[in-house]
C-alpha cells in the first residue's frame, strides 16, 4: 500500500481489523464447480470446468470486466489446480495431464503426467512439481525442449492433495491424505527426490492436508481435514508445530492465505465460511458465511490484496471489499 495515502491506509487497516466490508459477487456459473484462482497484477485467473479464464479488474478492484481477456483450454476433464510462473500457466487436470500455457500467446502443451487425476502442482525456478491421486509426486522441467520428461517419481504411499516448492528451490513439501503414512507432511530433496524429513508425529488417520504454503525457506503453513491451521518452523522443530489455530465449528479447512505478517484467512467446508485470524491470538477475529442451505458450499480457494478478499465457491466468486464497506 506504499502508493496509498496514509489516511486511506489507516481506514482500510481499521476495516480489516473490525471486519467491516461490503460483500459482492463477481462471477456466477450454472453448474457446481471446484474452482481455483490466482491473481496477477490487475488480472484474475480462475478455473471453470476444463478451462482457465482470465479477467481484468476494473479500477475499484471490486468488479470485473465481464468479457474474459483470455481462455486457456487443453484438458479433457476439470482443471484441479494451477499456478502462474514465468509468464506461463501450469495446470493440473483430472485427466492425469499437466498443461503448460503461455499467458500472452496461444502456445499450449499438455502431457500425460500421472495415472489418475493431478490434484496439485507448483512451479518455481524452471521446475514443476505435481501430486496425484495415484500416490506419487513427480518433478518435471519447464524448459520447452524438455516438457514431459520426468526427472523424479516419488512414491508417497498416499494420495497427494497439496504441494509447494521451497523459496530457495532446494526442496518441496507434499501434503497427503494421511491414510498410508503416519505424517501427511513430508519434505523431499528437489534435486534427488529423496525424503529429507516428515513434519509432526501425532496426526490422526485421515488428517489429510488440503493446502500448504511456504512463507520463507524455513517456515510454512498447512491446513486440512483435521480442522487445524498449523504453523511450522523447521529451525525450531520438525516434530511439533510452533503454533496452531482450530476451526471452531469442526469444519474441514480447504484453503488458507496469509499476508506474510499477522493476518491469516481460511476457507471452510460448510456454508462458505471465510475466517480472518490474527496470528497473535488463538480465537478467530471475524467469520463471513457466504452461503446458506441448500446451496452450502466449501470455500475452494482464497486470495486477497490490501483492500479486497476473493473467495471461490461452487457456484460463484465472492468479493469482500474492505475499502468501501
Amino acid at each position: 500500500m506504499a502508493s496509498v495515502p496514509v489516511k486511506e491506509r489507516v481506514k482500510v487497516s481499521q476495516n480489516w481489523r473490525l471486519g467491516r466490508c461490503r460483500e459482492g459477487i463477481l462471477l456466477k456459473w450454472r453448474c457446481s464447480q471446484m474452482p481455483w484462482m490466482q491473481l496477477e497484477g490487475d488480472s484474475l485467473y480462475i478455473s471453470q470446468a476444463n478451462f482457465i479464464l482470465a479477467y481484468q479488474f476494473r479500477p475499484d478492484g471490486a468488479s470485473l470486466n465481464r468479457r474474459p481477456l483470455g481462455v486457456f483450454a487443453g484438458h479433457d476433464e476439470d482443471v484441479c489446480h494451477f499456478v502462474l510462473a514465468n509468464s506461463h500457466i501450469i495446470s493440473a487436470g483430472g485427466d492425469g495431464k499437466i498443461g503448460v500455457h503461455k499467458i500472452h500467446s496461444t502456445f499450449t502443451v499438455k502431457y500425460s503426467a500421472h495415472e489418475q487425476e493431478v490434484n496439485c502442482v507448483d512451479c518455481r525456478g524452471g521446475i514443476i512439481v505435481s501430486g496425484s491421486r495415484d500416490r506419487t509426486a513427480k518433478v518435471w522441467p519447464l524448459a520447452s525442449g524438455r516438457l514431459g520428461q520426468c526427472l523424479h517419481t516419488i512414491q508417497t504411499e498416499d494420495r497427494v492433495w497439496s504441494i509447494a516448492i521451497s523459496p530457495v528451490l532446494s526442496s518441496f513439501v507434499t501434503g497427503t491424505a494421511c491414510c498410508g503414512h503416519f505424517s501427511p507432511l513430508r519434505i523431499w530433496d528437489l534435486n534427488s527426490g529423496q525424503l529429507m524429513m516428515h513434519l509432526g508425529s501425532d496426526f490422526p488417520p485421515g488428517a489429510g492436508v488440503l493446502d500448504v504454503m511456504y512463507e520463507s525457506p524455513s517456515t510454512l503453513l498447512s491446513c486440512g481435514y483435521d480442522t487445524y491451521v498449523r504453523y511450522w518452523d523447521l529451525r525450531a522443530s520438525v516434530r511439533k508445530c510452533v503454533m496452531e489455530w482450530e476451526e471452531p465449528h469442526d469444519s474441514t479447512l480447504y484453503c488458507l492465505q496469509t499476508d506474510g505478517n499477522h493476518l491469516l484467512a481460511t476457507g471452510s467446508s460448510y456454508y462458505g465460511v471465510v475466517r480472518l485470524w490474527d496470528r497473535r491470538q488463538r480465537a478467530c477475529l471475524h467469520a463471513f458465511p457466504l452461503t446458506s442451505t441448500p446451496l452450502s458450499s466449501p470455500v475452494y480457494c482464497l486470495r486477497f490484496t490490501t483492500k479486497h478478499l476473493y473467495a471461490a465457491l461452487s457456484y460463484n466468486l465472492h468479493v469482500l471489499d474492505f475499502q468501501n464497506p
